[in-house]
């Protein structure tokens, strides 16, 4: 290993020395490829900018957009207006979806789920919920967060990347880009997707939303699967042994040495790194991924479907497992929150797929004292609407999408638990207290690893960009002291 990235040091041009240098790369990055005693990549040169609370950040996003009146953000007065039509001054000419538009009136649903406070804090979670309760004081619900788009493609793309068009890195790239790997074994990054039983058909997920962009493409997140390898191709082909495969890869990198030389592309010596990298991964995911050690106790925290291979409840132990192992960013992506034909029938089986493993999870890291370094984000991309979206009877009603205003919780490095942050009006539909912007939210998680986020920045096609854009304030009360 340590010869053939000598000798694809060596080939590096003038041009291609002077290219990594100014993305910012440069030596550190060389240094990486040329001894393979040290990190898989190590930051980039003054990273982190001041001392971490957060080693690493676990990301449960809820792919649809939850309701937050039914969840989080209890509205109890609306009982008294059911079926009236929304206010104008309430709904202020805000712009609709296609799917409610045209509709006549926008008659209010009030939640036909019950709430109660809980923990010291008394935070108010809907009785959905009862696990995610039990952590009351270790989490900060926002109930004030807000974004720029209002379908679903746009608005997770947004959350993610920091602007609705696609084709910007997102947070875990940028993440993995500034604070590199301290696993030479597994990728700085990884992905997992389940698919919850509240909408079985949900809104698709595209490659692109855990891609890296114009940052080069060793920094975009692997994506673990549930049938099979968990990567594809991790095994090898029928009849071809490990030293076969040895030789194979190594024959692959001299002709890869050969491209470097001659065109000075450094995604050839990306390339060459993540050959190497699927060869380790071979040992290291088998490993990984077996849960037949795990104690019964840990299983039977996380809930039923633990040891369902692709459930959330599995994905959630995998992720700590990855957490224990260095692995910078963890994204899970749990399908099927978009609820707009009947959220009194959809959501209770969405909330048992992710309520018990969410709780497990924190409670899980507190207990292997890993909770105060590793940052722990679970929410989706916007909100729900109070009026109804179709026909509203007493017991059956749907939610459109609400950009304007929802519910989001945070908790472990750096974050100050046992608080609720910001509050809506009587709908549940403008925000009145602490409004906060998505890019507040990255900007913040970025300052729990050490990292400000006016100066994680990469140039391309002649302008610096960043994950939050032009914008982003710290979330103060958020944090610890």
């Amino acid at each position: 290993m340590n010869s053939i990235l000598k000798q694809t040091a060596a080939l590096a041009t003038r041009r291609h020395f002077f290219s990594r240098m100014a993305t910012g790369i440069g030596i550190p990055a060389l240094a990486s490829l040329l001894n393979a005693n040290t990190v898989a990549h190590p930051p980039l040169p003054g990273f982190p900018h001041h001392a971490p609370k957060a080693k690493r950040i676990i990301y449960l996003h809820q792919s649809g957009a939850p309701s937050q009146m039914d969840l989080f953000d209890p509205k109890p007065q609306l009982k008294s207006r059911f079926a009236e039509d929304l206010p104008d001054s309430i709904r202020k000419g805000q712009r609709l979806t296609g799917m409610t538009s045209g509709q006549k009136s926008f008659p209010v649903a009030p939640s036909k789920f019950t709430f109660a406070q809980h923990g010291q804090s008394g935070t108010w979670f809907s009785e959905l919920l009862p696990h995610t309760a039990s952590i009351a004081d270790k989490i900060t619900v926002i109930r004030s967060m807000f974004t720029e788009a209002i379908n679903h493609d746009p608005a997770i793309t947004f959350i993610q990347t920091g602007s609705q068009i696609a084709g910007r890195p997102c947070f875990g790239s940028w993440v993995s880009y500034g604070l590199g790997s301290e696993n030479q074994d597994l990728p700085a990054f990884v992905v997992m997707i389940s698919r919850g039983r509240g909408r079985r058909v949900d809104q698709p997920l595209y490659d692109r939303l855990w891609g890296s962009g114009f940052l080069p493409s060793r920094y975009q997140g692997v994506k673990f699967r549930s049938d099979g390898d968990p990567v594809l191709f991790l095994s090898n082909p029928n009849g071809v042994s490990q030293q076969v495969r040895r030789s194979m890869l190594d024959d692959i990198a001299r002709v890869n040495e050969i491209n470097l030389k001659e065109f000075a592309d450094p995604e050839i010596a990306t390339r060459i790194a993540q050959y190497e990298m699927a060869y380790r991964m071979q040992t290291s995911v088998p490993e990984l991924t077996d849960l037949s050690k795990e104690p019964e106790s840990v299983l039977k925290m996380y809930g039923p479907d633990a040891r369902t291979p692709g459930s959330y409840a599995s994905n959630c132990i995998l992720a700590r497992r990855l957490a224990e192992r260095g692995v910078r960013f963890i994204q899970l992506y749990h399908m099927g929150w978009d609820h707009h034909e009947s959220v009194p029938r959809q959501l209770p089986p969405q909330c048992q797929d992710a309520d018990q493993p969410s709780a497990a999870l924190i409670k899980d890291l507190e207990q292997r004292g890993m909770l105060e370094e590793t940052l722990v984000i679970w929410g989706g991309e916007f909100g729900r609407t109070v009026y109804c979206q179709g026909t509203l009877t007493p017991d059956q009603y749907g939610r459109d999408h609400h950009p304007r205003c929802y519910s989001l919780w945070v908790a472990g490095g750096g974050i100050k638990g046992g608080q609720s942050i910001g509050e809506t009006d009587d709908y549940s539909y403008n925000i009145v207290a602490d409004p906060i912007h998505v890019h507040d939210l990255n900007a913040t998680m970025l300052h729990c690893l050490g990292v400000d986020h006016l100066r994680l920045t990469y140039r391309y096609q002649g302008r610096d960009f960043r994950l939050t854009d032009v914008g982003g304030s710290l979330i103060r009360r958020l944090l610890k002291a």
